[in-house]
């Protein structure tokens, strides 16, 4: 999961599908990880309203800390997911030849709303906060549909 700084949306997306993986056949399986495009907030924890708002849904951010993507990132996960088409684009253009890891954006799985990105709350208000974790919610479900396809109950090994 990656946004720009790695403190409200990704570490957020980061929580919420490892939530949903430890409750799913999939636990065990899949690697969770966020980080960031820039290393602004680089060891911080996530914006306490973040941490606020997905703690009230059940979520747990505490243990996250910041960090900037690296290009190991693009070899160690399957899926290289991010919140906005900006962070798309960065990650494509540093992106490594010899990677097959897939980047796209989180919202291209689950719902489609009416745009495809999750909105930064960073400068906004509680309700910002809670409207990206509205869209990060369906976008994980999405996401955890699809990777249940590739991850048989039966399958403990592979790539994740």
């Amino acid at each position: 999961m990656v946004c720009m700084g790695n403190i409200c949306r990704s570490p957020t997306a980061e929580g919420v599908l490892r939530a949903m993986v430890e409750q799913s056949p999939l636990a065990g399986k899949v690697e969770i990880d966020s980080a960031g495009t820039t290393d602004y907030h680089t060891g911080s924890r996530p914006d306490p309203r973040a941490i606020r708002i997905a703690a009230a849904r059940g979520y747990d951010l505490g243990k996250i800390r910041a960090r900037q993507v690296k290009s190991q990132d693009f070899e160690r996960f399957d899926y290289i997911l991010a919140m906005d088409d900006t962070n798309v684009r960065h990650l494509r253009e540093t992106w490594p030849e010899s990677s097959s890891a897939r980047v796209e954006r989180l919202l291209d799985y689950g719902v489609k709303p009416a745009s495809m990105e999750v909105p930064d709350p960073y400068y906004g208000s509680d309700r910002d906060f809670e409207h990206a974790l509205d869209l990060i919610e369906s976008g994980c479900r999405g996401l955890l549909d699809t990777l249940a396809t590739h991850f048989p109950e039966s399958q403990t090994g592979g790539r994740r």
